[in-house]
């Protein structure tokens, strides 16, 4: 089975429009992607940079869980943990904050396993953003949603993009 780093190497999967991913047995999973998706990637992401400059905004983050190689749409992770895994194709742990932006090719259902995932790799926040813009904040030690980011107070509950 192929490594994450043979499948980054691996000239006929770049520049699929789709997100690669593995699942727990190493096989490929790929997801489709639209416009509308990147664009909330980076306001995401632009704003993450902004209100947490101590830190670093990555989009299409490569983690390793327990179920394989997920790939969350935008991450946070402070400097600190990033320092030892920088040049690394995929990272050990989570960083602090792992953001899913929903997509038709995603259910609901499979965004709360992978959030589990993403917890049990050493995330401290998990945050859902629908097509619509509005987000939800989720936290390794509650159940269900909380009202705001810990991690980053005052990120907004709707980011806008047309």
């Amino acid at each position: 089975m192929p490594t994450w780093a043979d499948i980054c190497a691996d000239r006929t999967l770049q520049d699929l429009p789709y997100k690669v991913e593995t699942n727990r047995y190493n096989q490929i999973v790929m997801s489709p992607a639209s416009s509308w998706h990147g664009g909330y990637e980076v306001e995401i992401a632009s704003t993450l940079k902004q209100m947490l400059p101590h830190g670093r905004a990555i989009a299409e983050c490569a983690i390793e869980t327990t179920d394989g190689v997920r790939v969350p749409d935008v991450v946070w992770i402070s400097k600190e943990r990033y320092a030892p895994f920088r040049r690394a194709y995929s990272l050990p742990i989570a960083p602090e904050i792992c953001v899913e932006v929903i997509s038709p090719g995603n259910s609901r259902e499979q965004l709360l396993g992978k959030m589990q995932l993403y917890f049990a790799a050493g995330a401290q926040e998990v945050w859902l953003c629908s097509d619509d813009g509005d987000m939800e904040f989720f936290r390794f030690d509650s159940i269900g949603p909380v009202a705001d980011s810990v991690l980053c107070p005052g990120f907004p509950k709707h980011i806008e993009w047309d």
